[in-house]
């Protein structure tokens, strides 16, 4: 009579037993129930980006209610031009971004920002309009201020009114 433990059988009982131990396991060990969203202070990259551009620079005064800004950083653009990004997971645990540079053209750094060049109409925000762009098939919501020496681009998959709610937290900040 063969052992219980050689061959296929055995292979396939030792294998059984293995997982039957890992998913007990996972069953009875406490797993987190609270999301995580890494907070990342902008505050530093916003006044090293204001001294590395000739212009006044725009930011939030304060965070809209219950959004964690989770990313920040500067990068070149094209032309050499300076791009301040800053990163949002918003209120609905959305996706949005706050995107500033005085790259020229300026149209053509509004539409690389919006993945679209096409307007489908404006927003009012604190009095002022801002052009709104959408792109469909990456659900991409856009938010466009030209301005003459910058130009401000709110983009992400949040709804229009939370990303006017960015658009309306921003201040210009003095050059200095």
């Amino acid at each position: 009579m063969r052992r219980f433990t050689e061959g296929f059988y055995g292979y396939v009982v030792a294998l059984f037993v293995c997982l039957a131990g890992a998913g007990l396991f996972l069953l009875i060990a406490p797993q987190p129930r609270e999301e995580h969203i890494p907070r990342r202070d902008y505050s530093i990259t916003v006044a090293n980006f204001g001294h590395s551009v000739p212009y006044a620079v725009w930011a939030p005064r304060q965070d809209p209610q219950d959004w964690v800004p989770n990313s920040n950083r500067i990068a070149k653009g094209e032309n050499g031009a300076q791009v301040l990004y800053l990163g949002y997971a918003t209120a609905k645990r959305e996706h949005a971004m706050f995107v500033q540079s005085n790259e020229q053209p300026a149209a053509g750094f509004a539409s690389r920002m919006a993945n679209s060049d096409k307007a489908v109409g404006t927003q009012q925000v604190g009095g002022v309009a801002w052009e709104q762009r959408y792109r469909e098939d990456k659900n991409q919501r856009t938010l466009v201020r030209f301005l003459p020496d910058v130009t401000l681009v709110i983009t992400g998959t949040a709804d229009w009114p939370e990303l006017g709610q960015l658009a309306s937290a921003l201040q210009e900040r003095p050059k200095g």
